[in-house]
C-alpha cells in the first residue's frame, strides 16, 4: 500500500506518522511506560503485570487496548462506503486528544511507582488518546478495512531491511525509502512530544490537537484539489 501512495497522500501519512509519536511521546511519559498507540507495547506490559499479579495494572492497559480497538471500529465506520472521508476521521481524532487535554488535571504518574489510584485518575486521558490513535490507523481504510498501520513501525522496519536488500540485489532502488520516511517522521515526533512535554506538561497535548486539526485541513484540500478521488 505505501509503494503505491501518490506523493500527496504520502505526505499525509507522513504527518500522520509524526503527529502518532508525538502523542504516544506525551502519553508515554505521562502515563508512566504506557502507550497510547503501540499496542503491541501494552499487550506485553500488561501481560507481564497480570502475571506479576498486579490487576490494577493490567487491568489498565488492556482498558486502553480496547479503546483503541474501538477507535479503529470508530473510524472505519465513518470511512465505509464512501473513501473520501480521512479528513473527517480527523476532525474527530482532534476533538479526542483536546478532550484527552481538557481532562488531563491528575498528576503524571511516576514510572516506577504505578499504583491503582493513580491509573484511575489518568483513566480519562489514556482513553481519549487510545481512541483517537485506533482511529488515525484508518484514515487510509480502503474497504472497510485498514490498508497499513499509522501508529506502529515494526512492519515499516521489515520493509526497510526487505527493500535495502532488494536494492542491493537490483531491485527497485528507493522504495524502501517511504518506509524509512514513515519510521523518522515517528521518531521525530516522539521526540518533539516527549520535549514539548518537559517544558510544558499536559498542555503538549493541545498542541497534538492543533495538529491533528491541521492535518485534516491538509487532507481536506488535497481531496477537493483530486476532485471525487480520496486525499
Amino acid at each position: 500500500m505505501v509503494d503505491s501512495l501518490p506523493r500527496s497522500r504520502l505526505a499525509i501519512a507522513v504527518l500522520l506518522a509524526v503527529l502518532a509519536g508525538y502523542i504516544d511521546g506525551v502519553a508515554f511519559i505521562y502515563l508512566g511506560g504506557y502507550f497510547v498507540s503501540f499496542m503491541s507495547g501494552n499487550t506485553t506490559q500488561s501481560g507481564v503485570e497480570l502475571a506479576g499479579g498486579d490487576l490494577a495494572a493490567a487491568g489498565f492497559g488492556f482498558a486502553v487496548i480496547v479503546a483503541f480497538v474501538v477507535g479503529v471500529m470508530a473510524g472505519t465506520v465513518v470511512r465505509t462506503p464512501r473513501r473520501d472521508r480521512g479528513w473527517i476521521v480527523l476532525l474527530g481524532v482532534a476533538v479526542l486528544v483536546a478532550v484527552g487535554a481538557a481532562v488531563a488535571s491528575a498528576p503524571p504518574i511516576e514510572a516506577n511507582a504505578v499504583t491503582g489510584a493513580a491509573l484511575l485518575a489518568v483513566t480519562p486521558t489514556a482513553l481519549c488518546l487510545s481512541l483517537a490513535m485506533g482511529a488515525v490507523n484508518t484514515v487510509f481504510s480502503g474497504s472497510g478495512g485498514p490498508s497499513f498501520g499509522i501508529t506502529y513501525m515494526t512492519g515499516a522496519l521489515v520493509k526497510i531491511g526487505e527493500g535495502i536488500v532488494g536494492a542491493l540485489r537490483g531491485g527497485d532502488r528507493t522504495g524502501w525509502l517511504r518506509y524509512l520516511a514513515l519510521w523518522l517522521a515517528i521518531a521525530v515526533g516522539a521526540v518533539c512530544g516527549a520535549a514539548v512535554y518537559a517544558v510544558t506538561g499536559t498542555a503538549a497535548l493541545w498542541y497534538g490537537a492543533l495538529f491533528a486539526g491541521v492535518v485534516a485541513a491538509v487532507s481536506s484540500t488535497v481531496r477537493a484539489s483530486r476532485g471525487s478521488r480520496p486525499a
